[in-house]
C-alpha cells in the first residue's frame, strides 16, 4: 500500500513544533521518539552502545519506537533536502525507496528541527539535541561577541565551531568508547567549520568521486560499528533549479542509485537507515516580502537573520519587541507566524535553551506560511531573494521527514 498524499494546501499547512524528549507522540503532538534529534541516539543503542544526550535520556526506547533491530553495523544516511512529502511525490523516480516505502514501518515521517534549515538540522542530528543547545539557531545569526550577524555554512563573522558548539556529538562519544565511526564524503566538508560543529568525532575519507564515497561506506560496515553517509545534491539543485524541476528529478534518481548501490554492497545484518535535514518547498514570486520595501516592518529593527522561509529580527536598544510583533503580525497577516524570542521559548520552539544561546535568537522570529519568503534587498543578493525553491519554516512539507529503515 502507498502513502496517500496530501494536496497542496495541507502540505503548506503550518504544524505547531515538534517537541523533544522520549515521549511517542499521539494525536497532533509531532516529535518526541519520532524526530531527528531521536535518529543517533537509537542507532546507537541499536549496535549496542546507547548514548543518552540532554534531549534523550532513553536511547533504547528510541530505539524501540523508531523500529530499529539490533545490528552489530549501522550506517545512516542523510539527504540533504530530501523531504517526506517531496519523495512520495516523486517517488515514481526512485525504485529503492519506493521498495523502502512499500513496508508500513516507513509510511510515517518524523519532524526535523525549528528552523528547518541545514545547520539547525545537522546539529541537532549529530548530537542528538537542540538548537536551543546547539547554538545554532539560523543560517545566520546575531554574534553577540561582535555584534554582527553571522553565517553558519562558512561561520563567516561567527565564533570558533567548538566554541559555539558545545553539546558533545554522538560520533566523538561513540569513538570514545572505542566503537568504529567513519564518514565517506568530499573533501572540502572533510574539516568544514559545520563538520567540527555538529559531526566531529568520526575518521572521515574523503573522495570526489561519488562511487568511491558510497563503496568506501559499504566497505567500512564490514566492521562492527556506525557509517556516516551524506549526499547533498538533492538540495543543491533544488535551490538552484526548483525542486520540481527535471534537473531535480535527474538528481532524486541518482540518489536513489547511489542507496540502491549502498545498500547492495553492505554485508548481511547491516541496519541501513535513511533520513533528511529538511524537505522543500516551491516559492511563489509572487509573495515574496521585501522587508526594506516596507517601512513598517524596517521600523525598530536593527538587524535581519534566519532565511527567506524563518527570519529573525534583532530590535533597536530602545523598541520592545512586542512592538516589533504585533507590527508585522498586522503586515502580514496569515503569510507567516510571529513569535517573540520569549514566546519562542516558552513554547519549546528550540527545545531547552541554554543562557548563552538565548541572545543569538532573534528578539522576534517570523515563520513564513504557504510559500511566501521574506528577504532583504538592502543585504541580500538578487539570487538568495528569488531561489525557486526555499525551506526553513514549520509546514508539514519542510518538517516532516523520512526515516526509512532497511535491514540487509
Amino acid at each position: 500500500m502507498s502513502v496517500e498524499v496530501p494536496d497542496t494546501d495541507q502540505l503548506l499547512s503550518m504544524t505547531r513544533p515538534a517537541s523533544y524528549g522520549d515521549d511517542t507522540p499521539d494525536g497532533n503532538a509531532r516529535g518526541g521518539a519520532f524526530h531527528l534529534s531521536s535518529v543517533l541516539p537509537a542507532i546507537s543503542s541499536a549496535i549496542g552502545h546507547p548514548i543518552p544526550t540532554t534531549v534523550h535520556a532513553d536511547p533504547k526506547h528510541l530505539q524501540e519506537a523508531l523500529g530499529l533491530p539490533d545490528a552489530s553495523s549501522a550506517v545512516v544516511v542523510l539527504v540533504d533536502g530530501l523531504g517526506y512529502w517531496n519523495i512520495n511525490m516523486r517517488l515514481g523516480h526512485a525504485p529503492y525507496l519506493r521498495s523502502l516505502m512499500a513496508d508500513s514501518a516507513n509510511q510515517r515521517p518524523i519532524a526535523t528541527c525549528m528552523p528547518s534549515t541545514t545547520v539547525a538540522a545537522m546539529s541537532t542530528f549529530g548530537t542528538g539535541t537542540c538548537p536551543g543547545l546547539t547554538g545554532m539557531t539560523g543560517y545566520t545569526q546575531l554574534n553577540p561577541d561582535i555584534g554582527e550577524i553571522c553565517q553558519l555554512i562558512s561561520f563567516k563573522n561567527a565564533p570558533a565551531p567548538m566554541e559555539l558548539q558545545r553539546q558533545p556529538t554522538i560520533f566523538e562519544r561513540l569513538t570514545a568508547q572505542g566503537v568504529r565511526v567513519t564518514s565517506s564524503g568530499l573533501p572540502k566538508f572533510a574539516f568544514s567549520a559545520l563538520t567540527q560543529a555538529a559531526l566531529r568525532g568520526s575518521d572521515y575519507i574523503s573522495n570526489d568521486d561519488p562511487r568511491r564515497r558510497i563503496m568506501t561506506a559499504a566497505n567500512a560496515a564490514w566492521t562492527p560499528g556506525l557509517t556516516y553517509v551524506y549526499l547533498r545534491d538533492t538540495d543543491k539543485i533544488g535551490h538552484n533549479y526548483g525542486w520540481d524541476s527535471d534537473k531535480w528529478i535527474g538528481a532524486f534518481e541518482r540518489v536513489d542509485a547511489q542507496l540502491g548501490l549502498l545498500r547492495r554492497n553492505l554485508p548481511k545484518g547491516t541496519l541501513m537507515v535513511i533520513v533528511a535535514d529538511h524537505g522543500m518547498i516551491t516559492a511563489d514570486p509572487e509573495c515574496c516580502v521585501d522587508i526594506a520595501a516596507d517601512p513598517r516592518l524596517m521600523r525598530g529593527v536593527a538587524k535581519v537573520g534566519g532565511e527567506p522561509r524563518c527570519v529573525m529580527l534583532y530590535a533597536e536598544a530602545d523598541e520592545k519587541p512586542e512592538d516589533i510583533a504585533a507590527r508585522w503580525r498586522e503586515t502580514l497577516g496569515e503569510r507567516a507566524q510571529v513569535r517573540t524570542r520569549r514566546q519562542a521559548i516558552e513554547e519549546g520552539v528550540y527545545g531547552q535553551v541554554a543562557s548563552y544561546v538565548e541572545p543569538m535568537i532573534g528578539d522576534v522570529i517570523v515563520s513564513s506560511a504557504g510559500a511566501t519568503t521574506i528577504v532583504d534587498s538592502r543585504t541580500q543578493t538578487e539570487k538568495a531573494m528569488h531561489l525557486p525553491s526555499v525551506h526553513g519554516s514549520l509546514t508539514r512539507l519542510e518538517s516532516d521527514i523520512p526515516c526509512l529503515i532497511d535491514i540487509v
